[in-house]
C-alpha cells in the first residue's frame, strides 16, 4: 500500500514539474526576448565582432542543446534526490548511486561547456551571453554537489537525521534554475529568426 501511494505521488509530482516546466520555459524565452529587443541585456564590442551575416552559431546551438538535455534531467533526479532527503524509506545506498548519477550530469554538462567555450569565436553575442550566464551557476551547482557527497559520505547511518537534506535541496533548487536558464536560451535560438523579424520592425519606429 505504501509502495501504491510513493508511486501515485510520483506521478503527481511528475505532472506537476512538466506544467511548471512548460511554464518557466515560457516565461524564460519571452524574458529574454523582451530584454534583447529592450537592449536591456549588454552585449560587449567584442561579442559584437563575433556576430556575422549567417546570424548565430549552428555548433554552439547543438551544444547548447545538448546542455538543456543534461540539464532536464539533472533537474528531475536532482528533484527526486531532495523527495527522497526528506523521508526515511530510502536507503543510503540508493541515495548514494542517485548523487554518483547527478554527478555525471553536471560532469557531462561542464564537458559540453567547454566545447562551447572553445568554439566561442564562431558564436553570436547572446551565445556568448548564455555561455557566461552558465557557467558560474554550473560551478555553484558542481560544488554544492560536491560538498553533498562529502556530508554524505560522512554521515551515511543517519543521513535522515543530519543537514543532508538541507544540501539536496540547495542542489534541486540550482539545478532548477539552470534547466530554466540553459532552456530559455535554446528556445530563444530557435525563434532567432523571429526575433530579428520583430526587432527590424521596432528600430525604424525608434529612430
Amino acid at each position: 500500500m505504501q509502495q501504491a501511494k510513493i508511486a501515485t505521488q510520483s506521478r503527481a509530482d511528475e505532472k506537476e514539474d512538466l506544467t511548471n516546466m512548460n511554464s518557466q520555459k515560457g516565461t524564460s524565452f519571452l524574458l529574454i526576448l523582451a530584454l534583447m529587443v529592450a537592449g536591456c541585456i549588454s552585449i560587449s564590442p567584442a561579442a559584437k565582432a563575433a556576430d556575422n551575416a549567417a546570424g548565430s552559431s549552428q555548433k554552439i546551438h547543438e551544444l547548447l542543446t545538448q546542455v538543456k538535455a543534461e540539464a532536464i534531467e539533472l533537474k528531475r533526479d536532482a528533484h527526486d534526490l531532495e523527495i527522497w532527503a526528506k523521508g526515511g524509506q530510502i536507503s543510503w545506498q540508493t541515495h548514494g548511486a542517485q548523487l554518483l548519477v547527478i554527478r555525471e550530469h553536471i560532469n557531462k554538462a561542464r564537458k559540453l561547456l567547454a566545447q562551447m567555450n572553445k568554439a566561442r569565436h564562431t558564436a553570436s553575442p547572446w551565445q556568448q551571453q548564455a555561455i557566461d550566464r552558465i557557467h558560474p551557476l554550473l560551478k555553484e551547482l558542481a560544488d554544492n554537489t560536491g560538498a553533498t557527497i562529502n556530508h554524505f559520505n560522512d554521515n551515511k547511518s543517519h543521513i535522515h537525521l543530519s543537514d543532508y537534506a538541507d544540501y539536496a535541496k540547495a542542489g534541486s533548487n540550482l539545478a532548477e534554475e539552470l534547466a530554466t536558464l540553459v532552456s530559455g536560451y535554446v528556445d530563444f535560438g530557435e525563434h532567432e529568426a523571429d526575433y530579428h523579424r520583430l526587432k527590424d520592425k521596432l528600430e525604424p519606429a525608434a529612430s
